[in-house]
């Protein structure tokens, strides 16, 4: 049967995105399945899927703001920028006032480039930079602008910052981990992610995977899928 329309799902860890749309794509039959932003596989949270006509506003649903839940491990620099890579630079990690992250913080909203991390999807003459990375190979990166709408500490427990962070589209947070990391003195690396939202989508309307596992069939998938119509209701909101 033909579905259209957006499916939410709470990514587990371990899982790529693309894990979770080739199994969508195979256990229920459909053909034209895609996803609206990478989550790497240590993160978990909000995945946002848009099966058959709905594939056609991926780009749009792509590009709406996310807001973010992390775990920042400080004294630890890996080759990922986060908890997946080899740690490459260790340093004992100061002892700082809540104050003074902050300031730190502070200096990452509003416009800010970043240097896309290496490990990443972003094609250099037509190959992925992370096949390059795992080559042993780095290339040349512009910096890319990209927006931080707010940021939350919600607990600073030495070596960790817990936050949050709210974002425009083409975000890393692992690189804003590492850019923390490196203005501390300390290094630092991102050790946890949880997408919360994706524009007006959130994660406590999302299906767990095993829940998606249980189904049985296109139909009963259908029950747990967002029309189009209801889509651009939930946009306006």
């Amino acid at each position: 049967m033909d579905i259209d329309g957006v499916l939410l799902i709470d990514k587990p860890k371990g899982f790529t995105s693309h894990d979770v749309v080739d199994f969508v794509r195979k256990k229920f039959k459909i053909r034209k399945v895609g996803h609206c932003g990478t989550l790497d596989p240590i993160a978990t949270g909000l995945l946002v899927l848009v099966l058959g006509k709905a594939t056609k506003i991926q780009e749009l649903l792509m590009s709406e703001d996310k807001r973010y839940e992390g775990l920042l491990r400080l004294g630890q620099t890996t080759s990922t920028q986060d908890s997946d890579g080899q740690i490459i630079e260790e340093k004992p990690v100061p002892f700082f006032t809540l104050e003074e992250i902050q300031k730190v913080f502070d200096r990452y909203v509003g416009d800010i480039y970043q240097l896309p991390p290496m490990f990443s999807a972003i094609k250099s003459h037509g190959v992925p930079l992370y096949k390059l990375a795992r080559q042993g190979k780095e290339v040349e990166r512009t910096p890319r602008l990209v927006h931080v709408y707010s940021y939350t500490i919600k607990k600073w427990d030495p070596p960790f910052i817990d936050f949050e962070v709210f974002c425009g589209k083409g975000f890393y947070v692992r690189t804003y981990c590492h850019d923390i990391g490196q203005d501390l003195g300390c290094g630092g690396h991102l050790f946890s992610l949880v997408r919360l939202q994706s524009g007006n989508f959130k994660l406590n309307q999302a299906l767990s995977f095993d829940f998606l596992k249980s189904l049985k069939s296109p139909e009963e998938l259908l029950n747990h899928v967002l029309s189009l119509p209801e889509v651009s209701r939930i946009r306006r909101q």
